[in-house]
């Protein structure tokens, strides 16, 4: 969704770019390290580190003050995915997508004659799964933190009450978004003041939201769940034509799950699960690049190599992901060695121009977004990607409690065949039914070298997430980059469907982009594809260096 700021990102980039390399130096740490999406953000997660808390502490105070200073992506009304890696060894991933309204049917975005009604899914209160966000931020912190709720909220608490300044970027998203924000009235009052449009410089108080988060704070999660905050969402939901009820809220849980685990060169990759399709399709590609000569980074070798992979598993991404808990999801075919091994034959073999069907996996089977990466000083980590779905969600501000809700109902299958807001199109393991997780493309992500973190990193973007991350993972692991210049360098994305190779703007070799195009690919070019977090332990110094994307505003905040 692009705007000026982006377009201002994209022009840091190619400036970055051409520096030379003393000038992109990542941010380093000795102790500890936090990389946001937002600068007020990453500041809470480090005196969240400095006051003794761990990385699940920082990462619960990061969630918590993003949805105050980063409303179009930061959020308590959606929901995501936070990957811990504790340093015991131990990786667990706390999934808290949000669910179908227990009213909802499968084709409930369609009219009398079978066709998807405009913005229904996006647009609205009945676009509105149940939220996560707070009982998964509570959970982590209950199980794996130890400082308490009160103590990591305290920095987004102060941020709704006190204010914070308005920047460039945070302007330029409310005006950019001011169609929708103006449609509803409680949206419109905070966001837009009723017209008075917020300027650089202002101060942006959240009253209403500060006291929300006091009283989670205070009394947990039960609060948001079955206390005011439920009652006003179910005022709102009622006043918009909504789903969600009192029982949908209070049955609510986050899930506990094991994170993937794969192998590439050495190194292993934990990443998310099912309901996210992130993890599985990573692994799966990189299964299938790992003993390929890959070229030189964004030559014509590299991306057609690359493309194939990423055309390849998001075929199969539209067949076979969705819940886990409501169909059979084939993940361990998906992310078979021999799976790949039988793709990789085909990209060697096929010329880029042949048509891409999903594979079979079965008979292989042995058995707006952001994201904030944070390291401690004893090793542990958190990769988190939560989200809205498109920014500012549905559009809906929760009356009298200040925060947006999401529309991730419009990540299930609305209609088959029919795309969703990131233009993908998915199958019937991801049709929507009560109570049912909605397929997602979030990729948080950690690898590990001999048993120690050495990435921590993730990125928003929708359907180019996870080619986001694979991208960055491969130019440190196999490009010998660090991180900064890794996720400064010029990003591609093919999703198979529709089948178009995508190419940020700058960056790209005219002679290379030729080379594409004589070779079949369908070339577009778009502006920047995602806002990757990233953090890096160097295995002999134990330094952390840490990155925030140029694409975006965020910070990296080391101690």
């Amino acid at each position: 969704m692009p705007f000026k700021r982006l377009i201002l990102a994209s022009e840091l980039l190619s400036v970055l770019l051409v520096l030379p390399a003393y000038a992109l130096t990542p941010v380093s740490g000795r102790n500890g390290m936090v990389a946001s999406s937002e600068p007020l953000a990453s500041q809470a997660g480090v005196e969240i580190l400095q006051a003794g808390g761990n990385a699940v502490d920082a990462a619960v105070a990061v969630g918590f003050a993003l949805a105050v200073t980063f409303p179009r992506a930061g959020n308590l009304g959606g929901g995501g995915f936070m990957l811990i890696r504790m340093n015991n060894g131990q990786p667990i991933v706390v999934d808290y997508r949000e669910q179908a309204p227990a009213a909802s049917t499968r084709d409930m975005f369609q009219d009398g004659r079978g066709k998807l009604v405009p913005h229904a899914s996006t647009i609205g209160a009945r676009a509105v799964g149940t939220p996560g966000t707070v009982m998964g931020l509570a959970m982590a912190e209950e199980k794996y933190g130890r400082l308490g709720l009160a103590r990591v909220m305290a920095p987004a608490i102060r941020l709704a009450r006190d204010g914070f300044t308005v920047s460039d970027s945070f302007a330029e998203s409310i005006r950019s978004e001011r169609s929708l924000l103006e449609k509803f009235d409680g949206t419109r009052r905070i966001f837009l003041r009723s017209g008075r449009l917020y300027q650089p410089g202002d101060v942006f108080r959240q009253p209403d939201l500060a006291r929300t988060l006091a009283n989670i704070a205070k009394h947990g999660p039960q609060a948001f769940y079955s206390g005011a905050p439920a009652k006003a969402i179910v005022a709102t939901m009622q006043k918009y034509n909504g789903l969600i009820t009192h029982d949908d809220l209070e049955q609510y849980q986050a899930k506990l799950r094991a994170p993937l685990l794969g192998h590439f060169r050495g190194f292993d990759i934990l990443s998310a699960p099912p309901p996210s399709a992130g993890g599985t399709l990573l692994i799966e590609m990189l299964n299938i690049l790992d003993p390929l000569d890959l070229s030189a980074p964004n030559s014509y070798p590299s991306i057609h190599l690359l493309a194939e992979a990423m055309r390849r598993a998001y075929a199969d991404r539209a067949t076979y992901l969705g819940d886990a808990d409501f169909s059979k999801v084939p993940v361990a075919g998906l992310t078979s060695p021999r799976y790949a091994a039988k793709l990789r034959e085909e990209i060697l073999a096929a010329p880029p121009d042949a048509p891409i069907r999903a594979g079979d996996p079965q008979s292989f089977e042995s058995n707006a977004t952001t994201h904030f990466s944070v390291v401690d000083a004893e090793g542990n980590a958190v990769a988190n990607t939560y989200t809205l779905n498109g920014w500012f969600g549905c559009g809906v501000t929760v009356e009298g409690a200040g925060f947006l809700l999401n529309n991730e109902m419009d990540d299930f299958t609305t209609k088959p065949g029919s795309p969703n807001l990131f233009g993908l199109v998915q199958g019937e393991a991801n049709a929507i039914a009560p109570r049912k997780r909605p397929l997602s493309s979030m990729t948080p992500t950690i690898v590990l070298s001999d048993g120690k973190v050495r990435l921590v990193l993730g990125s928003p973007g929708g359907s180019t997430i996870t080619n986001t991350v694979l991208q960055v993972l491969l130019n440190v692991l196999v490009y010998k980059m660090d991180v900064l210049q890794a996720v400064a360098s010029p990003r591609f994305h093919d999703q198979w469907s529709p089948d178009l190779l995508s190419l940020e703007r700058e960056g790209f070799s005219s002679d290379t982009i030729k080379m594409l195009q004589k070779a079949g690919y369908p070339v577009n070019f778009r502006d920047n594809m995602g806002d990757c977090e990233v953090i890096e332990i160097d295995s002999q110094s134990g330094w952390r260096f840490g990155a925030s994307d140029p694409r975006g505003d965020g910070k990296a905040v080391g101690y």
